[in-house]
C-alpha cells in the first residue's frame, strides 16, 4: 500500500521503486543480523528504522516475520503492530 500511495501521489513509480529496492536491503540485512532493530514494548518485537519508515519485526528460530511498515511522519497512536 505504501508503494502504491507514492506512485499515484507522485504520478511516477520511480521513488516507489527506490523505497522497494531499500526496504529489500534492509530485509536483506535482518537475515544476516536479526538483532539490529531496536527492543519496542512488545518482547519479540524490533523496530527497524528505514529511512522515515520503521519496520517491525519478529525473529523467531525458523524466520523473521514483518509485523507492520509503519510511515513515523504518522500520529504513533494510530500504530497497531499485528
Amino acid at each position: 500500500m505504501i508503494l502504491e500511495f507514492y506512485s499515484e501521489r507522485n504520478k511516477s513509480k520511480t521513488y516507489s521503486k527506490k523505497l522497494y529496492t531499500k526496504f529489500n536491503e534492509e530485509l536483506l540485512l535482518l537475515l544476516k543480523q536479526p538483532e539490529i532493530g531496536i527492543k519496542t514494548e512488545l518482547e519479540a518485537v524490533r523496530g527497524l528504522i528505514v529511512d522515515e519508515f520503521i519496520l517491525f519485526y519478529e525473529v523467531t528460530t525458523e524466520m523473521i516475520i514483518v509485523h507492520t511498515l509503519w510511515d513515523s511522519r504518522q500520529n504513533p497512536v494510530d500504530l497497531k503492530i499485528k
